[in-house]
């Protein structure tokens, strides 16, 4: 089936569910105030994304009025200064944490912290408000204030969410990565901001053991010689009366500050938030500093608008403080609905944790990878026969391409509820292509453009396709891209990034197809297309193709430009237990790509590795692993601190070897 022969849809919304979204209402305010003609349907959300796009100040300011986010400053909603370097919402001063707080009723839950041990603490709205409001006062007594980097090296706990809070309340800037990153890891990304205070914690939870990372933060102080402050936040074990050891303060001190005087700093719309760091496979990971105007307005309209999260709503996805979407799940709090943050693995002890997590504690939207997806097919498990998932009305997955097969599975195995795919990523904190509550859903593909975003696919000439793959570039600017990159003081990096390829338009790297429904599909990174004899195809679709082989529990393609022209495509399997890679195998796998994906990409070998490294957000190493097979040194293309398990790298540095050695 080619991108343009629509398939039938996995899932349509019905007339009242249209009716009720915050889309529906958004769109009837966005009418009435520009005299605008739409109803609600599919042609009439592809006019509203064009006036969005279009009119980017009338969008934008309808969507701060929409969701009543306070009053807007004398200046323009959006300057004339072409990207990198746009102003939004002139004059007009927020904090991000104050918005965050504001939501809610005393009595709502808004956080509800669990781990694999089983042990788990609840926060109401009021408690939340009165943990941030302390914790801020403490800063604040400890010299913590405006432009101050304050880190966190932590699990995915309430405190995390309590800790970042009140530390954009009082105008300093917040970044942190989970506890399985090593020191090394750490301070690769915390050294550059040159931090004044760190929150760590003892140690986290996994495959149910405990991880003790005492000895580890000890590492971590002493390898940012910045740091004025640390606070130790206990979870392993019951917390301290006192200093735990000399130069660090126990997080009772700052929880027990009095701070019922607090109040949070209005800071100007674009002053920096959070610093979120690229996965840092080649060099130093790259910081990208993001505002607190820019991600409030592209939160509401994300979360309220294309997910429709809703007060009361229990929003949980899958993540750590390491990933963007820990940041994105958090942002629902400004919705009124309640979040949920799990330390531990997502598979211990089997594929079924998150669906009986999902169903003991009534999650009405649940975020996922398509791994979570694989990995609970292939344990025959079926979430909707075996668990209670009735308070389940939406589903996410991202972190890589959904395929049709998987999404099939789900629509199947799960229930008729909605499973969006979404592309974004660190760069934005957020999606430029989703869905919305009034769009049908494909399998394998994804609903529409986000509102707002001027997302189109162009060809190497910079000319816009349709049925073909191409490109995704950002035509115009959008409120969450990165203000600036940490320590780029000319700006050279931030255009070299995404900039370089087409002037003034941003490239994202990725390669997709726009259907003529204005759906996606998503093929995986163009810097590592498979590119034979012309003929380009993402990895993403391979991998789509090979799920239909039980014996293959992962795999990884690569096409690897050669030194004498030549172009070597080998695909690496993972087998499961007791499967072997023989001739039938090889005829099979070789088979179910010529038919599923591409006649002309079936690869030239076919190898069996113990494993696929990862960037430790879950992202295959393609583009390291190809400049490996090519010959380049493992240590200067792959930071060992970046990867999952850095000695899976070994195995791909011989098997270069042994090529280089045949040809």
């Amino acid at each position: 089936m080619t991108p343009n022969q629509a398939p039938e849809p996995l899932w349509t919304p019905d007339d009242c569910s249209q009716a009720e979204s915050a889309i529906a209402r958004f769109q009837a305010f966005a009418c009435r105030r520009h005299e605008l003609d739409l109803h609600l349907d599919r042609q009439d959300y592809a006019e509203l994304w064009r006036w969005s796009v279009a009119e980017p100040a009338d969008f934008w300011a309808a969507v701060w009025d929409f969701f009543e986010l306070g009053e807007r400053g004398p200046g323009p909603v959006i300057d004339a200064v072409p990207m990198p370097g746009t102003g939004w919402f002139h004059g007009t001063t927020v904090n991000l944490a104050e918005a965050v707080l504001a939501a809610g009723e005393p009595q709502d839950v808004a956080v509800v912290g669990v781990c694999e041990c089983g042990a788990g603490d609840t926060l109401t709205r009021a408690a939340l408000r009165e943990q941030v409001a302390s914790v801020a006062e403490g800063l604040r007594n400890l010299g913590i204030g405006s432009g101050d980097r304050v880190v966190g090296y932590l699990p995915n706990t309430p405190e995390a969410v309590v800790a970042f809070l009140a530390v954009a309340s009082v105008g300093a800037l917040w970044s942190a990565v989970g506890q399985d990153y090593a020191p090394r890891a750490v301070v690769d990304r915390f050294a550059q901001l040159e931090p004044v205070l760190l929150f760590a914690c003892d140690g986290y939870h996994w495959n149910g053991a405990t991880v003790d990372r005492s000895a580890d933060v000890r590492t971590v102080r002493e390898l940012l010689p910045t740091l004025r402050h640390t606070v130790l936040v206990p979870h392993l074990c019951e917390a301290a009366t006192g200093e735990a050891e000399p130069g660090t303060l126990p997080w009772s001190t700052l929880v027990e500050t009095d701070g019922s005087a607090h109040v949070a700093e209005r800071l100007p719309f674009d002053h920096p938030l959070w610093v979120l760091f690229s996965s840092g496979t080649t060099g130093l990971p790259k910081g990208l500093v993001h505002g607190h105007g820019g991600i409030l307005v592209e939160a509401v309209k994300q979360l309220g608008l294309h997910v429709d999260v809703r007060p009361g709503d229990r929003f949980f996805w899958y993540t750590s403080p390491s990933w963007m979407m820990w940041n994105f799940q958090l942002l629902a709090l400004l919705r009124g609905a309640g979040i949920l943050t799990y330390d531990g693995s997502p598979l211990w002890p089997d594929a079924r944790a998150m669906w009986a997590f999902v169903a003991q504690h009534g999650v009405t939207m649940f975020g996922l990878s398509p791994g979570l997806l694989v990995a609970t097919e292939a344990a025959d498990i079926h979430p909707g026969k075996e668990y209670e998932l009735s308070t389940l009305r939406w589903m996410g997955s991202t972190g890589s391409p959904l395929s049709p097969h998987s999404h099939r599975w789900a629509a199947a195995e799960v229930g008729e509820i909605p499973l969006v795919s979404l592309t974004g990523g660190t760069d934005v904190c957020s999606a430029f292509a989703g869905g919305a509550p009034t769009l049908p859903i494909w399998p394998g593909e994804l609903s529409a453009r986000s509102l707002g975003v001027a997302l189109d696919a162009w060809d190497e000439a910079g000319r816009s396709v349709r049925g073909q793959v191409g490109e995704m570039v950002i035509t115009a600017p959008l409120p969450s891209m990165p203000l600036y990159l940490w320590n780029d003081t000319s700006g050279e990096r931030y255009r070299k990034a995404y900039f370089a390829t087409y002037p003034g338009v941003w490239r994202h790297g990725d390669w997709i197809t726009i259907t003529d429904r204005d759906s996606l599909i998503v093929h995986g990174r163009s810097d590592s297309t498979l590119n034979r004899g012309g003929i380009r195809m993402g990895s993403a679709d391979i991998y789509a193709a090979l799920e239909r082989i039980p014996e293959v529990l992962e795999s990884l393609v690569i096409g690897a430009e050669q030194p004498d022209g030549g172009y070597w495509m080998p695909l690496f399997v993972v087998l499961a237990d007791g499967a072997h890679l023989d001739d039938d195998l090889r005829a099979r796998i070789r088979g179910v790509i010529r038919e599923h994906a591409s006649p002309r990409h079936v690869p030239d070998e076919i190898r069996v590795v113990r494993g696929v490294p990862h960037t430790r957000t879950g992202k295959k190493l393609e583009v390291p692993v190809k400049r490996i097979l090519q010959g380049a040194d493992p240590a200067v293309v792959a930071n060992p601190e970046a990867v999952d398990d850095p000695s899976l790298l070994a195995e791909y540095v011989a098997l270069a070897a042994a090529h280089r050695g045949t040809t």
